[in-house]
């Protein structure tokens, strides 16, 4: 994990937002522990980024996390869905990334009653399909991604194959900043919102081969 913190803490918001990539995401509730791997994120890069909702500086209660240390947890509201951040920068620099979507592992059936049902892609490829599988909360906003019951395990991660990088998704009319490549994702994975079918590594879902 001590390497994981050092990566967060030295190197950029876009380079962080791919390393999440394969990154094991686990939350621990009452009702059980559920999980799975990152497949799909976006940078956001703070002051100068249109589309932030740090841009400027911007200072309200609900953005208070966004200035903390990194690893700090960023939720919010968006049309009645919550979503997930992870800040990135040191503490003042409001840079995040938005977790997009998980490939799930553990607690599937618990994220299918979470979800009312929804089974395969339809149960975490949105970040508040995700949020909503993981039974994530506005109680772990503020905490660490580090060390709260909403963390990620680094020793569990799994390698992608090849990282795509796009424009991020639901920006209009903020200039360049509704082009630039700043989303991520695990090419070939089927938990990646809007994609072709034909897109789908149906063999490795996008993964590198484990050497055993």
């Amino acid at each position: 994990m001590n390497e994981t913190i050092h990566f967060f803490n030295t190197k950029t918001t876009e380079e962080i937002a791919q390393f999440l990539l394969g990154m094991y995401l686990e939350h621990k509730t009452e009702a059980g522990t559920l999980a799975g791997y990152i497949v799909d994120t976006e940078a956001y890069l703070g002051p100068d980024d249109e589309a932030a909702h740090s841009f400027g500086l911007r200072k309200t209660p609900r953005l208070r996390a966004m200035y903390e240390k990194p690893g700090t947890i960023y939720l919010y509201t968006m049309h009645t869905h919550l979503i997930l951040n992870m800040v990135t920068k040191d503490k003042g620099i409001p840079q995040g990334v938005m977790i997009r979507a998980i490939e799930p592992v553990e607690g599937l059936e618990l994220m299918e009653a979470n979800r009312n049902g929804r089974k395969g892609a339809e149960l975490s490829n949105g970040p508040g399909k995700l949020v909503s599988a993981l039974g994530i909360t506005k109680d772990s906003y503020g905490q660490s991604i580090f060390d709260s019951t909403l963390r990620i395990v680094p020793e569990k991660r799994k390698q992608p194959k090849k990282i795509m990088a796009l424009p991020r998704i639901g920006i209009p009319n903020k200039g360049i900043w509704t082009e630039l490549p700043l989303r991520y994702v695990v090419s070939g994975n089927p938990y990646i919102s809007k994609q072709k079918r034909s897109d789908i590594d149906q063999k490795t879902f996008g993964w590198k081969e484990e050497i055993e």
